[in-house]
């Protein structure tokens, strides 16, 4: 039987590996195999108990449930390619459509789909990632050099451009509701004004970083991957102070940076085909292995005690399970 068929649904049990090289206890990792082409962009938890993922190749909300194994696809719309995936305030998954150039949400309940383009001025904006302010407006950002915000009340868009052009990319919300995006081509973190919709930049130390993702902790505090430099940063708006940390390894790619319920924070290293946590109280890594090679784990997401993996280059799922 093909390898993958042998996984699906199958508990793992991968050693944990300290950056020091001391040794550690094993995590409970389960892996669940998707439909053919899903390539899962990026994952969320839904209300229910099971999980989303953008298809992007099949232009789909996926929906897994863990207690089966079992995965569908609802269909988002003619071109679809989903990118970014949330679950929103009124429990609906949200995701950016770059095949569509539009937000688009999936009720829970009745799956219903409702689409809501971007204007025509805006241009084909490469939609990237979106998240939530505290008054309920989804901010959003696109590759192309855009971000934007809609509004779900009222149907009302607008899209700016966004300062030194392409490269807009991940973005996160502060518990104070305060909206920040990476650029990954224009190497810097912004903070968006929600009232005037102006960014204001914020330089890393180090140049040509590559900020690709950017996720607050439960301080306000500003997590971000820096995919050419290998580096995972921290950001402290209060202090206005950097630091950074290099990844372990020869050749480490940071690209997905999330923060969870217990303030530990989780990276993808596309240079070592791994999972890496990092505890601030120590500032030490962990290293998880993906379940196989060229996982291509893009965006991370979880709910308490679990932590979730799109392994876009497997048709593959991963959860890694931190409850003691």
């Amino acid at each position: 039987m093909h390898r993958r068929a042998l996984l699906l649904g199958s508990v793992l049990l991968f050693g944990v590996a300290v950056a020091s090289g001391s040794s550690a206890s094993a995590q409970e990792v389960q892996v669940f195999q998707l439909p053919t082409g899903a390539y899962p962009h990026d994952v969320a938890p839904a209300p229910d108990g099971k999980v989303w993922y953008s298809a992007q190749r099949n232009g789909a909300l996926g929906i897994l449930d863990p207690a089966t194994g079992k995965s569908r696809e609802v269909k988002l719309g003619p071109k679809s390619a989903p990118h970014g995936v949330i679950q929103g305030p009124d429990g609906a998954a949200w995701l950016t459509d770059g095949g569509q150039n539009a937000v688009v949400r999936v009720d829970a309940k009745t799956e219903a789909v409702k689409v809501w383009k971007l204007p025509d001025t805006s241009g084909y904006a490469n939609l990237n990632t979106g998240t939530f302010d505290r008054g309920g407006v989804y901010w959003f950002t696109g590759q192309s050099g855009i971000y934007g915000r809609l509004d779900p009340r009222s149907g009302d868009i607008k899209v700016w451009k966004a300062p030194r052009g392409p490269g807009a990319y991940g973005i996160t919300a502060t518990p104070d509701g305060d909206i920040y995006y990476a650029s990954l081509a224009g190497n810097h973190i912004a903070r968006i004004d929600s009232a005037s919709g102006a960014a204001t930049i914020i330089e890393p130390p180090t140049k040509g970083q590559g900020a690709r993702r950017v996720w607050s902790d439960s301080k306000g505090r500003l997590w971000v991957s820096e995919w050419n430099a290998g580096q995972l940063a921290l950001y402290d708006p209060r202090a206005n102070s950097w630091r950074e940390w290099k990844l372990p390894g020869e050749r480490p790619k940071a690209y997905a940076v999330y923060v969870d319920d217990r303030d530990i924070v989780w990276l993808s290293d596309w240079g070592a085909n791994a999972i890496l946590s990092f505890d601030p109280a120590t500032e030490t890594f962990r290293s998880y292995p993906s379940s196989e090679a060229w996982a291509n784990v893009r965006q991370i997401l979880g709910r308490a005690g679990e932590v979730w993996l799109p392994e876009s280059g497997l048709d593959r799922l991963m959860v890694i399970n931190t409850q003691p």
